[in-house]
């Protein structure tokens, strides 16, 4: 009984010891995580394997392992950048983007766990001046926004993919122009915009004065031609064709043949 305490209090030590490593050895990597493993003692940061996946490991309690997500992310940024005349323009603008996972460990050994602030960041705000010095605040403000978007991606993409970091797409959610000279560019596309109706609506009445003038014309042409091709005689065949049509009515009437001063029967009665 004397022995039990001088056994007990190694084993108990031990035992703590034991706890307290396994607890250092165990790494539990959660959904959409990858881990980077470094050795202490074996090199520093393995980057000649894969990391790390998802679930329960076992690393030497000496080791660290260093957990990233490597799930899709979105950044936010706010920029102002200048256009091509100079004009101070604030851009909203967010980034999808994910570390790529086959070269975590590069990314975690060159870039450290803060690449998004030290990389990512800066390459867009870079991209952004770039590309917005080339237009006029009346572009940027209507027609070319998906332009400017479309090349704010691919100058960051350049950059970032030999960064170990895969770019997804580039949004710029709101470009917004000094209030001075916004008002000015929704007055010049307003003016546009009734100088474009009022051309639409003189086309429209030219069009329609010529079509009268077409119709007119035509119906001159029609009489000229039919004037010209009934002669007497023809006046008299059809004369005589009405008078035996109208000759074959019910109603009471009283034909002279030949009565008329063209020679062409006079009809006189009632209903």
């Amino acid at each position: 009984m004397d022995k039990l305490p001088k056994i007990a209090l190694p084993a108990v030590f031990i035992l703590i010891v034991l706890v307290i490593l396994f607890s250092k050895s165990a790494i539990t990597i959660g959904s959409g995580e990858a881990g980077v493993l470094y050795k202490t003692f074996g090199g520093g940061v393995v980057t000649d394997e894969p990391p790390l996946g998802e679930g329960f490991h076992i690393v030497a309690p000496w080791n660290k392992v260093y957990i990233y997500e490597v799930r899709q992310q979105e950044v936010f940024e706010k920029m102002q950048v200048l256009s091509s005349n100079g004009l101070e323009i604030k851009l909203d603008a967010s980034a999808w983007f994910e570390p790529k996972r086959e070269v975590l460990g590069k990314l975690h050994q060159e870039k450290g766990e803060a690449y998004v602030q030290r990389v990512l960041l800066p390459t867009i705000r870079s991209a952004a001046r770039s590309v917005v010095g080339r237009y006029t605040p009346e572009q940027l403000y209507s027609s070319k926004r998906d332009a400017i978007q479309a090349e704010i991606f691919e100058e960051t993409k350049k950059i970032v993919d030999g960064q170990y970091i895969q770019l997804n797409e580039v949004l710029v959610r709101d470009v917004t122009l000094p209030a001075t000279i916004k008002e000015a560019i929704e007055r010049k596309l307003k003016q546009e915009q009734e100088s474009l109706e009022y051309e639409f609506r003189l086309v429209t009445a030219q069009k329609e004065a010529q079509k009268v003038t077409i119709e007119a014309q035509g119906k001159a042409d029609a009489n000229r031609i039919l004037s010209a091709s009934l002669t007497d005689k023809i006046l008299q065949d059809k004369g005589i064709d009405a008078t035996l049509e109208l000759s074959k009515s019910p109603n009471a009437k009283i034909i002279v043949v030949g009565g008329g001063e063209s020679g062409l029967p006079l009809i006189l009665g009632n209903n």
